[in-house]
């Protein structure tokens, strides 16, 4: 009895130093979330509300019974509904034939799949410029084929020009998502029925479906949260006849100087986002909790009716027509190969044509970029890891006693990390414009801010990353370390970060090529003498002349090339956890 009560002791004694030793992991993440995400927007909040030159007062009332900034709302709702089924139809079948399938080069062509999601968005607009734009090569080969004096093909502008970029852009939202969850389910039960006399369409409608609807459901909510806060692709592609509520905060806050409106429109997207993300967050821990799972080598086959045939082939077309064909003609149209300079775009972005005072040379902002881009990696990881250990451990937690409290310890942690995601990036921006402009924290005209917003974009991805990894870790290997005597930081050292070394490396590649193609608040933010290459990149699309489309083209092909490398790296390194 006596042994018994001294388990029970020393368990809790063990408890509470962990308890202590996540709270003083996680303390500077918080703090980092109260200075640089609580307090700008507590600050614009109260500027934008406060009567003023630049604010009338608007509240979200006011603004939700002017019909213009409704209709914004109402066109962000349905374009990114209607973007999200798009999505779905086209990435479904895909995710099906990765996941059941096996054929040569699947691999690589898994890969190509996935690229185009984590590239820019002002990367993405400059492809479809140059694949379908008046400028674009389609339109040029045409006009040389049947010698028209205009491009035929006017997408630029339109509203299938933001629909085909949002389904190039998240397509591998449902690849990953649906495909994840089909290639380790056990297809016994489809099986099984089909051996009951279901035919297969429906062994689809009453077995096959049902069991994705969750993933399904959390890569919808995700298409839908990234189509309804789209800003690079609808600013660029859409023009001046379409506003999402991200590019309509923009708009008042660069041009009209309503701060008072923008807030309140951003406030009401936060409201839709957090809604979404909180859908997105029960979806995906549904779907990642599949019966009997396997290895999917036991599930894939080879393709041996004309059906899988086709869906194949069907699938493959579509990431080389969709997916490909932007990204390899924007790359070609930079090597200006028609004009016999094929580096002459390259040669150019260091070249001030119009003798600007303010010209700053395209290598330096990509140096700035990289720069940026290393410091966010850095500080996601160093902030990002502590919150997944904190929420994994209180998530796993086993006492009964303290089960429900920290469970919802947890709970909170995710809701706070899902607040960045749910706040517009140019809304962040602005924030940090205001409340950094006086002391102690005099930090307007500083680079810090930029990699200060990088992370807060990122640190939600990393945690995302990283916390499946965390919690399926075996803890029994931690508990012989501390029971052969190792301290709490010890075990971390030597047995967790060894073991975990992977997905870690991958998230925090992941952070850097965020940062890489963050774009909404470093438009606002980003100081002239440093510039990051998104912006740049926006730059030269919105002036006129040639050589400047060539030089976004060129600059655009760089960015291009540095994500496709980090992209082409996480995908190494989770084949090497997944082993």
């Amino acid at each position: 009895m006596k042994n018994a009560e001294l388990r029970i002791e020393k368990g809790r004694f063990l408890n509470s130093q962990f308890s202590i030793l996540d709270s003083m992991l996680v303390l500077p993440a918080l703090l980092f979330f109260a200075v640089f995400f609580a307090w700008p927007l507590v600050e614009i909040a109260g500027v934008s509300f406060t009567p003023s030159q630049v604010s009338r007062g608007a509240t979200p009332m006011v603004v939700l019974r002017d019909p213009a900034y409704v209709g914004v709302l109402w066109f962000s709702l349905w374009q990114a509904a209607l973007s999200t089924v798009l999505t779905l139809m086209a990435g479904t079948p895909i995710a099906f034939a990765f996941a059941r399938y096996r054929f040569a080069g699947q691999r690589m062509w898994r890969a190509l799949a996935v690229v185009p999601f984590v590239m820019p968005t002002v990367v993405v607009a400059a492809a479809f410029s140059a694949l379908l734009g008046p400028r674009g090569a389609i339109n040029a080969a045409l006009q040389a084929l049947f010698d028209l004096d205009r491009p035929p093909i006017q997408l630029f502008g339109t509203l299938p020009m933001i629909l085909l970029a949002h389904v190039f852009y998240n397509v591998a939202v449902v690849i990953r998502l649906v495909g994840g969850f089909l290639s380790a389910f056990n297809p016994s039960i489809e099986e099984a029925a089909a051996g009951l006399g279901a035919g297969r369409w429906q062994v689809i409608r009453y077995v096959s479906l049902p069991m994705a609807l969750p993933s399904i459901g959390a890569a919808a909510a995700l298409t839908f949260l990234f189509t309804f806060t789209s800003f690079g692709v609808v600013l660029i592609l859409g023009g001046a006849r379409f506003a999402t509520l991200e590019v309509e905060i923009y708009r008042q806050t660069s041009q009209l100087l309503r701060l008072d409106v923008a807030t309140s429109l951003a406030i009401v997207q936060m409201i839709v986002t957090l809604m979404v993300s909180w859908a997105s967050a029960r979806l995906e821990a549904r779907a990642s909790v599949p019966l009997e799972a396997r290895p999917a080598g036991d599930i894939r086959k080879r393709p041996a009716t004309p059906a899988a045939r086709a869906l194949v082939i069907g699938s493959l077309g579509f990431i080389v027509v969709v997916l490909i064909a932007p990204l390899a003609t924007l790359l070609f149209r930079s090597l200006n190969l028609e004009g016999g300079h094929p580096l002459r775009y390259y040669a150019a972005l260091s070249e001030n044509v119009r003798g600007s005072l303010f010209f700053v040379p395209p290598q330096m902002a990509i140096r700035n970029s990289l720069a940026f881009a290393l410091v966010t990696a850095a500080l996601s990881m160093l902030m990002g890891l502590p919150l997944a250990y904190a929420i994994a451990r209180d998530a796993d937690a086993q006492r009964s006693e303290s089960r429900h409290a920290r469970l919802r310890h947890a709970r909170l942690l995710e809701v706070l990390l899902l607040l960045p995601l749910g706040t517009s990036a140019v809304t962040l921006g602005l924030g940090f414009l205001v409340a950094f402009d006086r002391p102690p924290l005099d930090l307007r005209t500083s680079v810090v801010l930029l990699p200060v917003a990088h992370t807060l974009i990122a640190l939600p991805f990393v945690v995302r990353a990283v916390l499946p990894a965390i919690r399926s870790f075996d803890p029994r290997l931690r508990e012989a370390a501390r029971g052969l005597g190792a301290s709490p930081l010890q075990a971390l050292r030597y047995v967790d970060l060894p073991l975990l070394a992977p997905p870690f490396a991958a998230a925090a590649i992941f952070a850097f090529t965020v940062s890489l193609g963050e774009f909404g608040a470093s438009l606002l933010i980003a100081r002239p003498e440093y510039p990051t290459m998104p912006v740049v990149i926006y730059r030269f699309l919105g002036q006129p002349g040639a050589l400047n489309y060539g030089q976004a083209l060129a600059m655009s092909s760089l960015l291009m090339l540095v994500t496709a490398v980090s992209a082409s790296v996480i995908e190494r390194v989770n084949e090497r956890a997944g082993r």
